[in-house]
């Protein structure tokens, strides 16, 4: 059984003056420390997600090139927590959680709407930095591989699919084909 241990996010946000919604997860996963980038392991389906609400074929698994994928599409990109205390990927034992400062990234973009990935991040999120953000962060199904059996409901895509109309100014996906 892996033990917690304390870390501090390694990566700055993924965002520009362009960026129109940002999605956030709560802590970056040992698999995607290791990757170097958000959404790095292999069995989440954060990337193959946005390629099929966007209409696109996924970036190569590379950071430069998902970076440039996000940024051509809008998006911005980070986590909710600066810090914490947690044993291996699991939101559940997060403890110690400390922000990240959100408003420096919407006063520099065009951010209309937070979006977060999981129950977990969203509700880090709604407690810790709402205030300070000035803003709710909206609820995204998680991309992650303990929740398979949500990815097969239309509702999974549905949801998404709206977070890709925010992100592009139109719907990509048609909702009956969910």
């Amino acid at each position: 059984m892996a033990s917690s241990a304390s870390w501090t996010h390694p990566w700055p946000p993924v965002f520009d003056e362009n960026s129109r919604v940002l999605v956030l997860g709560s802590f970056p996963s040992p698999a995607s420390r290791a990757s170097g980038f958000y959404y790095g392991h292999p069995q989440n389906a954060f990337w193959a997600t946005l390629a099929q609400v966007l209409g696109t074929s996924q970036p190569d698994a590379t950071p430069d090139a998902r970076r440039a994928y996000l940024l051509a599409h809008n998006i911005a990109c980070w986590d909710v927590l600066h810090a914490c205390t947690i044993v291996g990927a699991s939101d559940a034992s997060i403890r110690d959680p400390e922000p990240n400062l959100f408003r420096p990234i919407l006063d520099a973009s065009c951010i209309e709407t937070i979006f977060a990935n999981g129950r977990t991040a969203t509700d880090l999120f709604n407690r810790l930095c709402a205030s300070e953000a000035g803003c709710t962060a909206t609820y995204l199904p998680s991309t992650s591989p303990a929740n398979r059996a949500r990815q097969a409901l239309p509702s999974f895509i549905v949801a998404w699919g709206e977070f890709a109309r925010v992100a592009t100014g139109y719907s990509v996906i048609d909702s009956r084909d969910a």
